[in-house]
């Protein structure tokens, strides 16, 4: 595992002091959430704000837990500004993925840093093509490949199912995003690394048929 980089340790610090900021006060957490009433209203900084905000404890811990073990490889290979700036950038285009698909649904509410966390997955697995995951449960490394592919099929799943209360679209907004980015910091991947390209690619288009054939 790679050394814990202080902008990942800032990153973390403001998601868990807003957060807890947001589990004691509830006119701050209803303020700062993603909600399509209130961005229709010109709010746009909910945009931003839901992705520090947490539902609880365990909702944050997992998110941050996540991403403190793919951010090293990003902030190594990409460098500590493309590393924000692909944050921050998944974030906003989960958002936006949200704002899209949910937008004529006036109260909808989500929150959580899940769509720029797994911007980050999805560039550290485009940067590290052979990297392996241990997962408690599963005795045996998995390609991360594999994981990034299933999550976001599953992630069609459950939004063409609304299964939970998850905000599945921000996740893959969040992977569209640190996919698309870290292709243009590194577009020496499309050489290196074009079947790994082209694998991620897959679930994306497929969203995208979905969308557009009325299937999702």
């Amino acid at each position: 595992m790679l050394n814990l980089d202080p902008v990942t340790i800032v990153i973390i610090a403001a998601n868990v002091l807003i957060s807890m900021k947001g589990f004691s006060d509830f006119g701050f957490f209803e303020k700062y959430k993603f909600n399509i009433g209130g961005i229709r209203r010109g709010e746009q900084v909910r945009m931003i704000s839901a992705g520090f905000l947490h539902v609880d404890t365990a909702h944050l811990l997992f998110n941050m837990i996540t991403l403190y073990f793919f951010a090293g490889i990003v902030i190594y290979e990409l460098g500590t500004g493309n590393f924000i700036l692909v944050y921050l950038s998944s974030l906003l285009a989960g958002n936006l993925l949200s704002f899209y698909f949910h937008k004529d649904e006036y109260y909808y509410s989500a929150v959580g840093a899940s769509g720029a966390v797994t911007g980050i997955i999805y560039s550290a697995i485009l940067l590290k093509p052979d990297l392996d995951l241990y997962m408690f449960f599963i005795p045996i490394p998995i390609p991360a490949y594999i994981f990034g592919i299933g999550y976001l099929l599953y992630s069609i799943y459950g939004m063409k199912n609304r299964l939970g209360n998850i905000g599945h679209d921000a996740h893959f907004g969040g992977a569209i995003g640190g996919y698309a980015l870290t292709l243009f910091m590194d577009p020496s991947l499309l050489q290196s690394s074009l079947k790994m390209v082209v694998l991620l690619a897959i679930p994306i288009v497929l969203l995208f048929v979905l969308k557009r054939t009325g299937k999702l």
